[in-house]
């Protein structure tokens, strides 16, 4: 199955005319890598792909070959792009590695205490993402996520620990968020991210560690479901 004989499960927003048009494909194409949207075993024809968001297909195979360069998909000669498949120890590997960085940081930021324009910034982001999940915009959610937790990590003041977060947050996948909206859990899930901002405005350190093993737990828990069915290129 390719791209181009239609994807039901897939929805991509139109972009039309925007200042950074490549880097918005690419968090876009990225998010629907990691949620699941973009599936494993399809062919993706970057043709098809920019149709969907109203593009030309220039800045979405573009985006789509940086994609190949951080191993999220790979390239088939003359044919399009299909996701990148990961076995359940990739994804359990990824999220222990994630747990080991992650969880220690957010404690350090939440016992140095943070600013209230900081915590003022958070929380839109955190209300974006329950916002996007009340609405099933899977990609959307996947998005504003990494961009909320790489904010809060570049609090810690180490752009090489922000990078490698974002690498293994970009490799990881999240197949079970349609599951969690139609059992009406995943705005309850997502709503973890503002109480997370409360512990850390509060300076509960212990909670925010909690909180966030739980959330990490979640990614391969609750959000995870057996890789999609996959169809033959």
């Amino acid at each position: 199955m390719t791209a181009a004989e239609g994807h039901p499960s897939l929805t991509l927003p139109s972009f039309g005319v925007r200042r950074n048009l490549r880097d918005e494909i690419i968090e876009t194409l990225r998010a629907a890598v990691i949620s699941g949207e973009l599936r494993p075993g399809v062919v993706y024809s970057a043709p098809s792909l920019a149709a969907q968001f109203g593009v030309s297909a220039t800045p979405v195979r573009e985006a789509m070959l940086d994609l190949a360069k951080e191993g999220l998909i790979d390239a088939l000669r003359n044919k399009g792009f299909r996701v990148t498949e990961l076995s359940d120890k990739d994804l359990d590997d990824l999220s222990e590695l994630r747990a080991l960085i992650e969880v220690p940081t957010v404690r350090r930021i939440a016992e140095a205490g943070v600013d209230q324009s900081v915590i003022d910034r958070l929380r839109p982001l955190a209300a974006g993402i329950e916002e996007a999940a009340e609405r099933r915009d899977f990609i959307a959610h996947v998005a504003i996520d990494m961009e909320f937790h790489l904010e809060l990590l570049a609090l810690a003041g180490n752009p090489h620990l922000v990078e490698t977060v974002r690498s293994l947050r970009s490799r990881s996948r999240i197949y079970g968020l349609r599951s969690l909206a139609e059992r009406d859990e995943l705005v309850p899930s997502a709503h973890e991210h503002a109480e997370l901002i409360d512990l850390i405005e509060a300076g509960d350190a212990a909670g925010a560690e909690r909180l966030m093993h739980r959330h990490i737990r979640h990614v391969r828990g609750i959000w995870a479901e057996p890789q999609p069915d996959r169809d033959d290129a």
